[in-house]
């Protein structure tokens, strides 16, 4: 009966011996052995962090946006009465959204084809941008430097196909030409309700 007690003791022993090594070898595998189809985003944040802990810290403008430092601006030197300037001063290195109108004239075909080359002339001149169509008239010119959306502005508003342009809710027309006046020009263009309904 007590070499009964023993053996059975002795494999208790054994079995608990062999759980507490096997949780040991768990607990020694980490987040870093998982293989990459198993890890979750939070683990490749760290393995991501863990790579760029030992590299040279970044120059500010290969840093994001977000990570940049303001640029440093001279209030003395600033035209307070010109906007295109504040505009230049304050948005330097950051970027800006400005909102492309087209006339109502303009097919959508028409719209797609000049944009295109509307951001080819601008990117060949160096000034880098992004092209996104919102609605069928109307797109973003996402400028990577918010002092060469000024640039761009400028070069948009020569096109004769350009309604208006808007940056920072700021909405900017085309100069009319001798003769023209924006709003008989486009009173004479829609058709009015009352003649719709008496054609009728």
């Amino acid at each position: 009966m007590k070499s009964r007690i023993i053996i059975l003791g002795l494999f208790m022993l054994f079995v608990l011996m062999v759980s507490m090594s096997d949780t040991k070898a768990q607990k020694k595998k980490s987040w870093k052995d998982k293989d990459m189809m198993f890890m979750t985003d939070a683990d490749a944040e760290r393995l991501l962090e863990q790579w760029e802990a030992n590299d040279e810290p970044l120059e500010p403008d290969e840093l994001p946006e977000h990570l940049r430092p303001a640029p440093k601006l001279d209030i003395s030197k600033l035209d307070i009465k010109n906007p295109e300037s504040m505009l230049k001063a304050t948005k330097k290195g950051k970027g800006v959204m400005m909102f492309v109108d087209l006339q109502s004239n303009v097919s959508e075909e028409q719209a797609d084809v000049m944009t295109r080359i509307w951001q080819t002339g601008l990117q060949n001149n160096h000034i880098t941008m992004e092209r996104y169509p919102i609605e069928n008239k109307r797109f973003i010119f996402m400028f990577h430097d918010g002092a060469q959306a000024i640039e761009g502005k400028n070069y948009l508003l020569q096109q004769p196909e350009v309604a208006h342009v808007t940056i920072d809710g700021q909405s900017y027309y085309p100069s009319l030409k001798e003769g023209e006046n924006i709003i008989i020009d486009e009173l004479m263009k829609k058709p009015s309700a009352k003649k719709s309904k008496k054609e009728l």
